[in-house]
């Protein structure tokens, strides 16, 4: 009889590892030689920067460059620009492993921009209306709201207008419609400047994470947009690079799909 049992509990053991969801492969969105599968888009100058809008162009502000041997995407920062994916994504877990170069136009800010919908140009001359996972030193996965047409939730603290995220707070409505459009991270997981950063966001229907170097910084929720007069579930949409005012450099781009936000 005790065999049996035995017998019969791995059998259990072997059904639920058998049933467990397998995590899935990488898509590498970068491909490592061209820019091929992403649109690029080149907005305004910044103050004081005119000069540089008018040598500017799609094809410097976005490269592809050898980096100690490796390739990867090259930001020259020095316009507002976007560098977007032509395909869409819901549902995924996406990661970018970037870092700052040594050019500062105006400062190291730059932005990993999710469901990302409507035209270019539609969001401060240059964007599409999207949320930001924000990279700019300092405020590494702050969230940013780039449209005025989304809304989101986050769990924040409140001080003298500022907005805070905060596990343990109670819920606030973030978006331009609330004149209220950025939530700030609690504490840095940041590496210095000049040493590499992992950046992943974790999107399942109307929820988001932020990932920082293995840290949860951010999370938000009933993410929603304006379409047609109404607010509606936002829960997919193109990925964006910016191009705001500092050098970068992206040696990896890879999204791949999920079911649910792992325990984190």
């Amino acid at each position: 009889m005790r065999k049996i049992v035995l017998f019969l509990s791995c059998l259990i053991t072997i059904s639920l590892f058998s049933c467990a969801e397998k995590e899935s492969p990488w898509q590498q969105v970068f491909n490592g030689e061209n820019l091929d599968n992403w649109e690029k888009y080149l907005g305004p100058a910044f103050k004081g920067h005119e000069d540089l809008v008018e040598t500017a162009t799609p094809e410097n502000v976005f490269s592809v460059c050898d980096l100690d041997g490796e390739s990867v995407i090259h930001i020259s920062g020095e316009v507002f620009g976007s560098l977007a994916t032509k395909e869409s994504f819901s549902n995924y877990h996406a990661r970018i492993v970037m870092k700052w170069g040594e050019k500062e136009t105006t400062n190291f800010n730059c932005g990993l921009l999710y469901h990302s919908h409507g035209p270019m140009g539609a969001s401060f001359d240059t964007f599409m209306s999207s949320i930001e996972c924000q990279l700019k030193h300092g405020q590494m996965g702050d969230v940013f709201m780039i449209g005025t047409d989304v809304l989101l939730d986050a769990k924040t603290d409140e001080s003298d207008g500022k907005f805070i995220y905060n596990e343990k707070a109670s819920v606030h409505s973030i978006g331009a419609k609330n004149n209220v459009r950025m939530v700030s991270i609690r504490e840095s997981a940041e590496n210095p400047v000049g040493e590499w950063n992992t950046v992943e966001i974790y999107c399942v229907g109307q929820e988001s994470v932020h990932v920082v170097n293995g840290k949860v910084v951010m999370r938000t929720s009933n993410l929603q947009y304006e379409k047609d007069g109404k607010m509606v579930p936002l829960t997919g949409g193109r990925i964006q690079l910016q191009s705001e005012g500092g050098e970068l450099y992206v040696k990896s781009v890879e999204v791949r799909p999920i079911t649910k936000i792992p325990a984190l």
